[in-house]
């Protein structure tokens, strides 16, 4: 009974142990992604790359933004160990302001809360065009 109890115990060490060794990891190609300086209107999405890295399926359970202007999409399945995905953004650029928001990915990678960040400058053409006209005859004066 004893022996029993023991092959038991070590049997479920040793399963924990190689439970353990498995994991996911995600890695991505850019964690920040610079739209530069982009006119009102302009398409408005990007898209993160990102690698399981890890021994184990990689599941997305959550994509959230700081800000309802920006819509992120996570992958529907599991990323297979040494496969890609994307997490696509849509910024809405039709709000003339500079860009700065950040996306939280959640995961069940070894690190489970991942930050990406965007920026850039949406702008409108006609009003830059009008206060250039307006600088130029400042500066004339």
């Amino acid at each position: 009974m004893k022996n029993l109890i023991t092959i038991l115990f070590v049997g479920l060490i040793s399963f924990a142990v190689n439970a353990q060794e498995k994991v996911a990891k995600i890695e991505f190609k850019e964690t920040t992604i610079d739209y530069g300086i982009i006119e009102k209107g302009a398409d408005g999405v990007r898209v993160f790359e990102f690698t399981n890295t890890g021994d184990a399926p990689l599941v997305i359970s959550n994509v959230t933004s700081s800000c309802g202007c920006t819509v992120p999409k996570k992958p529907e399945g599991p990323i297979a160990p040494g496969e890609t995905g994307q997490i696509s953004v849509k910024y809405d650029t039709n709000r003339v302001m500079p860009i700065r928001k950040t996306i939280t990915v959640l995961s069940n990678a070894d690190t489970p809360t991942t930050a990406l960040k965007i920026k850039g400058d949406v702008i409108d053409p006609k009003r830059s065009s009008v206060l250039e006209k307006k600088n130029k005859s400042v500066m004339s004066q």
